[in-house]
């Protein structure tokens, strides 16, 4: 479910996680965050009623590294 977005320095891997209600979205979010905290790598979030939009990119390197792609299956761990 993870697609590529924008070019160059902002390449980014970005996926939509749908809920059924505002509480499971940011309990969602919540928990990403924590792991973003752990791991010191921060998505992007665009966060609505029963959608959050995860984006993931590394600004170091401009565009997407294998850290990228680990809290990317980190997230997806979270609803599993």
């Amino acid at each position: 479910g993870w697609t590529l977005s924008g070019e160059g320095p902002s390449l980014a891997i970005e996926k939509t996680y749908q809920f059924a209600n505002y509480h499971e979205t940011i309990a969602f979010v919540n928990a990403l965050a924590f792991t973003a905290h752990v791991t010191d790598h921060h998505p992007e979030l665009t966060v609505s009623y029963n959608r959050c939009v995860v984006r993931f990119n590394t600004h170091d390197v401009g565009g997407i590294s294998g850290t990228d792609f680990e809290c990317a299956a980190a997230a997806d761990a979270l609803l599993a």
